[in-house]
């Protein structure tokens, strides 16, 4: 039974190589992720308009023996996705007040962790994202949980001193509600949000696509469920060497595209940093 990494993103990294009857059966798992995992192969093929024969090719291309072994991957892979940190502190089998062997344990935990989420992060996704943050014609919403609030501004406050149109979605629930109801084809909302998914980071990422705009989502190995409704998921691991999730690598793929966001616009996104810094100067700010 495959392990490397969640179901959801098997199949999203592996649709090019399946058939395009294969493909139907992918995009509708995906669309509906995870409820339609659960659903019978005769569900599923009837909703692809495929045959129950190709949901089986689909599940066995995957690496799974058959479709109850996926399901019951599945099935193990939710326990691990609604985890809470209570729940790892109790099952971890360490003593929490040990603090022998810390800091190689963080070393080994961070580097590896960082290591393979830049490693196995998809290219076409963190491209597509640098291109749709540095388009200049496009408006930029971002947006986090309690606690990747913190990554969606940092995001946020680099994106604006290289770009213009750059905003925060609101808390309070009058400016929110306007701000959505202007959601239109030239937006781009980034959304942050790591597993105990919230759930209106889904209601806003559908709504945004259902208004034209590109959805952008960084998250963790689990994929949130607003990865049906985005255009780009960057994945990060969370191994940490206590029973929160790690937030580190997350912060590695936002520098990573805060970089490359920086080399596409170049000369104009020096001097939108110049003109910035110039009027902090005047203010007194620095």
């Amino acid at each position: 039974m495959p392990a490397a990494a969640p179901i959801a993103e098997q199949i999203r990294t592996r649709l090019g190589e399946c058939s395009p009857a294969e493909r139907k059966v992918a995009r509708v798992l995906l669309a509906n992720w995870p409820a339609a995992g659960f659903e019978t192969v005769a569900t599923l093929a009837e909703r692809a308009t495929v045959s129950a024969p190709t949901v089986l090719r689909l599940v066995t291309r995957l690496g799974y023996r058959g479709f109850p072994d996926f399901q019951a991957a599945l099935r193990t892979e939710l326990d691990e996705r609604n985890a809470s940190p209570l729940t790892l502190f109790t099952t971890s089998g360490e003593d929490a007040d040990a603090q022998s062997g810390l800091l190689q344990r963080a070393s080994t935990a961070f580097v590896t962790a960082i290591g393979r989420t830049l490693a196995e992060l998809p290219q076409h996704d963190l491209d597509r994202a640098i291109e749709l943050l540095a388009d200049p014609k496009r408006r930029i919403i971002l947006a986090g949980g309690r606690f990747t609030q913190l990554f969606a501004h940092y995001l946020g406050m680099h994106l604006m001193q290289l770009r213009d149109d750059v905003r925060f979605l609101p808390d309070r629930d009058v400016e929110r509600t306007a701000v959505l109801a202007a959601l239109g084809r030239r937006d781009v909302l980034v959304v942050f949000d790591h597993r105990r998914y919230e759930p209106d980071k889904v209601a806003i990422a559908q709504l945004a696509q259902e208004h034209g705009g590109r959805v952008i989502l960084f998250t963790d190995t689990w994929l949130s469920p607003v990865a049906a409704h985005a255009e780009v998921v960057l994945p990060s691991q969370v191994t940490s060497p206590s029973p929160y999730d790690s937030l580190a690598p997350t912060l590695a793929v936002t520098e990573t595209v805060i970089a490359g966001v920086l080399n596409t616009l170049g000369d104009q996104g020096h001097q939108r940093m110049q003109e910035r810094e110039d009027i902090a100067k005047t203010l007194g700010l620095y």
